[in-house]
């Protein structure tokens, strides 16, 4: 579009800026020494996302008591284990024995491949709702939301993010249920075979908690610091890949490198320091561990020797303290994974709660089929409210006539048009449409009222005939050949590979800019709305295909309101009024003689272009 959000210099830039510092949302899943982003409210994006487990709560209850059963046998082992060396050391058979420690690990097996096989399916289609919420929600998002928003950030909220939670509810959420029965199930048990080598054992799992703590408090803000770089190193490739022809169309090449190497070495940098400290976490804790169990295997070894506890009670307990010090470290682990999901859901969330597009009014009417009579009612608008780009203006679009609007790029052409769309609405002013407010209508029949034709041409990963029937799903193959016929495409369609049937990928990047603009040209005469718009719609062809174009544009006005933005002049001569814009204002309006015979500003840029 002429001028676009993105190209008014009232609206804040949508291009990625390399040295910006602040919170980026690319990135991967968090692991073990990956980036952590923390939320800015875990209670109340936790209770938002137990609210989305409402309709899989029965699933995650059998994943809940598996995990039971499974913590259970790994509590119940080292006692039957310690049993096992009482029967050894009184020289009674243990053959019971050892058949129930067998039959508890085949058991423990069999339990944790079904936890792990229900836990993946559960949050599988967990993560397919929210997926499919979250897409939903975009959808329903108006366009200045991604005006304000990078592409590429949405994409990393719409996959990332929802990786990230996919991975916790999968496999962090079952692993913390086992360890959380384990660590209870563990201490009970110590407790019920020794009280005071429990209150030993302690000591250690207090020092590596201490030590979670102090190193989590370092590696935060390191971590976080990490997560921003690499989102500008994911803006700075995104933009060079997208922008790979005008980098080597300037000679850019190697400024791009460099600023790709400056990004890649502070990320190295960054991520070295935070790998570091959280390098220490896991050394550290087996260092503490041994103490402990070492301190443990000493005071129990003293207390056997005094006939205070059994040998089989003190080879219980020696595994007991194994078991209850290893979950903590990993629960660590598992709680930064769960702050970057629950970051990662909060930033989900936050898109679900933009403010979608209007609703409609109670008393909203449909638009069947309109007369197509466009009034702009000292309409004001600005895509920044504090930097206005429409100033005022008041126009009447008569119904059936053919109204060009032309202007310099950024004079507030297009803006108009989607205006008229209600892409967005007015700051002051109205819009009419057969004299009620665009406001009256129901959104969805007033967008099938407008057929559009826009300077960038967009086609969809699809067939060539899917591509021009995708305002009108339902449309036959005849259909869609005649369309493609009145609009001068059925040519090359049928040179291509499969004709009609020929995959359009990379949005037709195969095609030249021409032949997809033609396409887009019958996608809007099969639509066949009331109302069309063309934005300089032969703005990519050449002369030859214009005047293919040209025709196929005057059969599609033919009896319909048309609104066309055009720089080439000669296209828009028969026009029943035009308009021209200077700055947000109208400046001149008429027919082509009209307006020259005036000389004022339409005649200088018609004088402009024959120069």
């Amino acid at each position: 579009m002429s001028d676009s959000p993105a190209q008014s210099a009232a609206q804040p830039s949508a291009t990625f800026d390399r040295r910006a510092t602040g919170p980026q949302f690319g990135g991967g899943m968090a692991r073990r020494g990956a980036p952590v982003v923390k939320p800015h409210d875990m209670h109340g994006t936790l209770r938002r996302l137990l609210d989305v487990t409402r309709g899989h709560r029965r699933g995650l209850g059998r994943v809940f008591a598996l995990s039971g059963l499974g913590a259970a046998s790994s509590v119940l082992s080292p006692l039957l284990i310690g049993m096992v060396i009482d029967h050894i050391s009184a020289r009674t058979s243990v053959v019971f024995v050892l058949a129930l420690l067998a039959g508890l690990y085949v058991a423990d097996w069999l339990i944790d491949f079904g936890k792990q096989w229900m836990m993946a399916a559960v949050g599988q289609r967990i993560v397919l709702h929210l997926r499919l919420s979250l897409f939903e929600a975009m959808e329903r998002l108006p366009l200045r939301f991604f005006d304000r928003h990078q592409h590429g950030e949405l994409m990393s909220r719409l996959t990332n993010d929802v990786d990230n939670i996919s991975s916790t509810i999968s496999d962090s959420l079952a692993q913390l249920m086992v360890y959380a029965f384990t660590i209870v199930g563990t201490l009970v048990c110590m407790l019920w075979l020794s009280v005071p080598l429990t209150a030993v054992s302690l000591v250690s799992v207090m020092l590596v908690l201490l030590l979670a703590r102090t190193v989590t408090r370092r590696t935060r803000p390191l971590f976080a610091t990490q997560q921003r770089v690499l989102g500008e190193l994911d803006g700075h490739v995104e933009e060079t890949v997208s922008g790979l022809a005008t980098v080597k169309s300037y000679g850019q090449e190697q400024a791009m490198i460099d600023d790709f190497e400056r990004l890649n070495e502070r990320l190295c940098v960054t991520a070295t320091r935070a790998q570091t400290w959280s390098g220490f976490m896991m050394p550290l804790s087996n260092a503490i561990n041994n103490f402990g169990f070492l301190l443990v295997a000493v005071v129990s070894g003293v207390m056997a020797a005094r006939g205070a506890i059994g040998i089989g009670v003190v080879s219980s307990f020696l595994l007991y303290v194994r078991q209850f010090s290893r979950p903590f470290v990993d629960i660590a682990n598992i709680y930064n994974t769960f702050q970057t999901a629950v970051a990662g859901a909060e930033r989900m969330f936050q898109i679900m709660d933009e403010e979608p597009e209007p609703a409609d009014r109670a008393d909203a009417v449909s638009v069947d089929r309109p007369n197509g009579e466009i009034v702009f009612d000292h309409v004001s608008f600005g895509y920044d409210p504090d930097h206005p780009v429409i100033h005022d203006v008041s126009l009447t679009i008569p119904a059936g006539s053919r109204v060009a609007f032309v202007g310099q790029t950024g004079s507030g052409k297009t803006t108009m048009v989607n205006l008229v769309t209600r892409f967005y609405d007015p700051d002051a002013g109205r819009i009419l449409l057969d004299g009620r407010d665009l406001r009256d209508y129901q959104m969805t029949s007033l967008r099938h009222a407008f057929g559009s034709v826009l300077q960038e041409p967009s086609l969809f990963e699809d067939t060539v005939a899917a591509n021009i029937a995708f305002g009108r799903p339902d449309a036959t193959r005849d259909q869609i050949r005649d369309a493609a016929r009145a609009a001068g495409a059925d040519g090359f369609i049928e040179r291509l590979e499969n004709g009609y049937d020929t995959v359009l990928t990379g949005g037709g990047s195969a095609l030249s800019q021409g032949e997809r603009q033609l396409l887009t040209i019958a996608r809007a005469l099969l639509a066949d709305a009331p109302i069309v718009i063309l934005d300089e719609a032969t703005s990519a062809v050449d002369t030859v295909t214009e005047q293919s174009i040209r025709r196929a544009m005057i059969r599609m006005t033919s009896g319909r309101t048309s609104i066309v933005i055009a720089h080439r002049l000669s296209t828009i001569r028969d026009s029943d009024l035009i308009v021209v814009f200077s700055h947000g204002r109208i400046v001149e309006q008429g027919t082509h003689e009209s307006l020259m015979a005036t000389g004022g500003t339409y005649a200088r840029m018609v004088a402009d272009q024959r120069a």
